[in-house]
């Protein structure tokens, strides 16, 4: 049965992101993801998961100035001492909240220049060996030109092929089906393929990237799928609600946890 993440920065919006715990509790949720947990201290953060029952299931690392357009900086040759500090405070929110893996944006770079490269390699096979010491995967996500134009790590292939050179068994694949279908599609067949190397899975509808309940996917057909393989790792919930959360929730019933 698949175990579904509530994404706390796009999901139950309606509260402000310290209230969105208690909200997915109450809506059933036993794990939760976010993009940047930074607003609540490392103490505060595993204070709030403890009291709601709940796991924490994957946050990014700083991603630099998200605010200035950085979504990342692991691909920037210039900004290595960033990426290392970026890494030792997401260990320490690690360890506190119990995640078990962090997701490293690449940033905007062309994924034809060498320099972005061996500066993308460089940084994930740092990240890769500090958080091995503490049991903790490093997650590589591509992301589509779409959604994030000029993202350096916005194909498959190259995700597969960084995480093989690293050489870490820690690095791991984020497969989010939402970008999949829109670069590449051959969901079943391509998951079935790379599962070996997925650490986790995101769902959203397409194009709209709202409620995991219509458009191109077949999701009961997906979330059967990944039972089928053996996946059992979370699913998070990266999608924007339709109106309110609550009020989109239908799609998830069958796996409401009990209150």
């Amino acid at each position: 049965m698949p175990r579904f993440a509530a994404n706390l920065s796009m999901m139950f919006n309606e509260v402000e992101f310290a209230d969105r715990f208690a909200a997915a509790s109450d809506a059933g949720f036993a794990a939760v993801e976010c993009l940047f947990p930074y607003t609540l201290s490392p103490e505060r953060l595993a204070e709030t998961l403890a009291r709601h029952d709940l796991t924490l299931a994957l946050f990014n690392l700083a991603p630099g100035n998200w605010e200035a357009g950085d979504r990342g900086v692991a691909s920037d040759p210039a900004r290595f001492d960033e990426l290392k500090a970026s890494v030792d405070k997401g260990i320490d929110y690690a360890l506190a909240a119990g995640a078990g893996r962090v997701h490293m944006m690449a940033g905007h770079a062309d994924s034809g220049d060498a320099a972005a490269v061996a500066a993308y390699r460089r940084a994930l096979e740092h990240a890769a060996g500090r958080f091995a010491e503490h049991g903790i995967d490093v997650l590589v996500e591509p992301i589509n030109s779409r959604s994030m134009p000029g993202y350096f790590l916005n194909d498959f292939a190259l995700a597969e092929r960084l995480i093989a050179e690293s050489g870490a068994p820690n690095a791991r694949l984020q497969y989010d089906i939402f970008h999949r279908q829109i670069m590449h599609g051959d969901v079943a067949m391509s998951f079935r393929r790379l599962l070996p190397v997925i650490g986790h899975v995101q769902i959203a509808s397409v194009p709209s990237r709202h409620e995991p309940d219509g458009e191109e996917l077949n999701y009961p057909f997906l979330f059967e799928m990944l039972d089928a393989a053996g996946y059992d790792g979370f699913v998070g919930c990266e999608y924007v609600p339709r109106a309110t959360t609550s009020a989109g929730l239908g799609w998830f019933a069958p796996w409401r946890r009990a209150q």
